[in-house]
């Protein structure tokens, strides 16, 4: 079904009762669907991101649909699916017990001394699989259907349910992750699927991912970093500290952003954690840290990534926070736009 755009003033305000950045299009007629995961359950400091697809959507109508890069791409339709409520209620809920759960083993007890704590575990750990479960069926069933996905999140960890739907139809593909931590700590807290362990549970799940790439790492501990280390190359790591002195001694990040690039294999998902900017521009994002990019660097890394040929698969973005002033909400629905169109702009 083509969408009928004849009565659609790209130039002019955006109407409410339309979807995602005021577009005209529908689930059946749009390209691209996007999918909300309203699920922080295992944020470990700031809380927000579970409400952020809302408010992000709210957002989206002050992005002007003009992209200098990508003119037309929107037209190819991207419409963002309802946020389910019964997986924010969901949500909620376990977000609390494992509130209870972490306030205990902070207090430094031992888990095994308390039955209702080993209780709260299980039940939190059996809800993130259930998200898990949720979240591929959902992506699994739009790539059924030929379109392209993404995901917004939530925290990080909902990544993995379209990670393993994209690992059932290629057999090798690169993860580039965006991210000011590793998150291939394992078990983080205990916690099978916590935000932290994301891509040590990707790594240990799906051998189609040849290689993950990490841009702006700088918050990592000892046994993430052996991790990397023991990869045999699977994982190339560009810690914020290392970008940054070989531009202070005179490298350029378009030299930087091609060595990236060379080490991609032909097929390329997006993890896009917003911690990986600088925090000026996500000052309410889940776990800040001083340092990070500029959304100008990745866009130009984007834009190189589809200059050499290379395809864009899949993404996520997460970790948005909420803020009274809508700032990152509105950071988060720029970001968003360009990834949109990253997509639409190879089909």
């Amino acid at each position: 079904m083509i969408a009928d755009l004849s009565r659609f003033d790209p130039n002019g305000v955006s109407v409410a009762n339309n979807n995602v950045f005021g577009l005209p299009f529908t689930e059946e007629n749009a390209s691209l669907i996007i999918i909300p995961v309203p699920w922080e359950v295992t944020v470990s400091f700031k809380s927000g991101s579970a409400r952020s697809p809302e408010h992000i959507l709210d957002a989206s109508l002050q992005v002007d649909l003009f992209d200098s890069q990508f003119q037309n791409s929107w037209k190819k339709g991207v419409f963002m699916k309802p946020v389910d409520k019964k997986i924010l209620l969901k949500n909620d809920y376990l977000r609390k017990e494992n509130e209870l759960y972490l306030h205990f083993i902070n207090s430094g007890e031992k888990i095994e001394t308390n039955k209702f704590m080993c209780k709260t575990l299980k039940e939190v750990n059996e809800g993130c699989a259930f998200m898990n479960d949720w979240v591929y069926e959902q992506t699994k069933t739009q790539i059924a259907k030929g379109k392209m996905v993404g995901l917004l999140g939530g925290d990080h960890s909902v990544a993995f349910g379209l990670i393993k739907a994209i690992a059932e139809k290629e057999d090798n593909f690169g993860i580039l992750q965006i991210d000011a931590h590793c998150d291939l700590r394992k078990s983080y807290e205990g916690l099978d699927y916590s935000h932290g362990s994301i891509m040590y549970n990707v790594l240990n799940n799906f051998p189609q991912v040849k290689k993950l790439i990490q841009l702006g790492i700088r918050d990592y501990c000892e046994s993430e970093w052996q991790c990397i280390c023991d990869s045999d190359r699977r994982v190339a790591t560009y810690f914020e500290k290392e970008i940054k002195e070989r531009q202070f001694e005179g490298a350029t990040w378009a030299h930087i952003s091609e060595e990236i690039i060379n080490q991609l294999p032909q097929k390329v998902y997006i993890s896009y954690d917003i911690d990986g900017l600088d925090p000026k521009l996500c000052p309410h994002t889940g776990t800040p840290v001083p340092g990070g990019f500029e959304l100008e660097q990745l866009n130009y890394l984007f834009r190189k990534i589809l200059d050499s040929g290379r395809e864009i698969i899949g993404f996520d973005l997460s970790e948005t926070g909420v803020s009274k002033d809508g700032w990152d909400e509105n950071v988060g629905a720029r970001v968003l736009f360009k990834l949109c169109n990253l997509m639409l702009s190879q089909n």
